[in-house]
């Protein structure tokens, strides 16, 4: 026999003796087995959602405008002359700037803040529009519907719904309501002339900084916001709301540490005469230390996959039901998507050094500790 296929023998022989150890205490075990799974999956299921969402995030704004140019007013986000295109066109290295009209619109019948906005090839004209899933469920409205908005002088804008677009764009399109020039205008009370904001297209990818600098100073006004630093927000907003779940479950892990904790002061007296009778029929001190690591190792590597597995279907399959009112932030329309998984190396090691590696430690330690001691000192405590 190959001394591979001896160790391999020799570990298949521990694992079952460890089994064996755990189904005499299979009650205690197995309560110990459930919320450590549960520790697994709150965290794993914080870490899994924001980062896919943060994924997500980036890959979407890979299509934004490399620079937004806002007009700023008292320090507020004030209305964009129109003129300023011809004059942030003229500056070197600019390949097309476009205006944009968007707003926010409240509801008092349904309560809810959706996002008007005209797109540059609205196709269906006046007195028609087209709305995301999550206004569409708030207003209780389908295709062919009418849709009635109060103007800003107080009159009512009775709009057609043309069509309701598809969930898979739900992440950004839940509260979009796309409408014409003029029902925009018409919304709003803003005059011809007047634009949102630009968007600001850069020939040289590594020239945006030099261009918004260009921006500034012969627009000072103004406030150019380059896609970079759209990522970063979205990138710090969703790490403040996970941090914010992961506060709330600081509680789960600080037990989870103080159990880690108790378990490294010491064995029970059962645990002790059991080491101390294998010390008296011949064991080894890396034999005792070789069996509690894999006591270890079955509890903890087994609800690390439990809970990394649940937490997986939670996330990716269930759009994470638990958590998603904190960690999707709208007030009232709750984008209903799937997230598309994605899972790094990084996430997963993270998850094992903090959950499996403590515990493993903690079985083994008073283990060694104990199995140094004379037997017979150990069976008579």
């Amino acid at each position: 026999m190959s001394w591979s296929s001896a160790w391999l023998d020799r570990q298949r022989n521990f694992i079952g003796l460890t089994l064996d150890f755990l189904m005499r205490k299979k009650g205690k075990h197995a309560a110990l087995f459930l919320v450590y799974a549960l520790i697994v999956f709150l965290l794993s299921s914080v870490l899994f959602f924001t980062h896919a969402v943060k994924k997500e995030a980036s890959l979407i704004l890979a299509g934004a405008p490399e620079i937004i140019l806002q007009r700023l007013v008292a320090g507020r986000h004030d209305l964009m002359p129109e003129e300023a295109i011809a004059k942030v066109s003229s500056i070197t290295g600019v390949a097309s700037v476009t205006g944009r009209l968007w707003g926010y619109y409240y509801d008092t019948v349904f309560r809810a803040n959706y996002t008007l906005m005209v797109p540059q090839d609205f196709q269906y004209g006046e007195g028609k529009v087209v709305i995301g899933q999550g206004v569409s469920r708030s207003s209780i409205v389908s295709e062919g519907g009418m849709m009635p908005l109060k103007a800003h002088d107080g009159t009512i804008v009775t709009l057609t719904v043309q069509e309701i677009l598809p969930s898979d764009s739900e992440l950004i399109s839940s509260d979009l309501i796309l409408v014409s020039e003029k029902d925009f205008r018409h919304i709003f009370g803003i005059q011809k002339g007047l634009m949102t904001d630009l968007a600001v297209s850069v020939r040289n990818p590594k020239e945006i900084a030099t261009v918004a600098a260009k921006i500034k100073k012969m627009i000072p006004d103004s406030r150019p916001i380059t896609r970079s630093e759209i990522l970063r927000t979205y990138d710090a907003i969703f790490n403040w709301r996970g941090g914010i779940m992961l506060l709330i479950l600081s509680g789960c892990v600080i037990a989870f540490m103080i159990f880690s904790w108790d378990k490294a002061s010491g064995l029970s007296a059962d645990e002790k005469k059991e080491i101390g009778i294998l010390k008296a029929t011949g064991w080894e001190t890396s034999d005792v230390i070789l069996l509690k690591f894999w006591e270890g190792m079955v509890i903890s590597l087994g609800s690390f996959l439990v809970g990394v597995v649940l937490a997986y279907l939670h996330v990716f399959f269930t759009s994470s039901v638990l958590f998603s009112p904190v960690l999707k932030g709208w007030s009232v329309l709750y984008p209903e998507f799937r997230l598309v998984p994605f899972i790094d190396a990084y996430q997963m090691v993270a998850i094992f050094c903090l959950t499996v590696l403590p515990y493993t430690a903690a079985t083994i330690i008073p283990a060694w500790k104990t199995a140094n001691t004379d037997p017979d000192a150990v069976m008579r405590t």
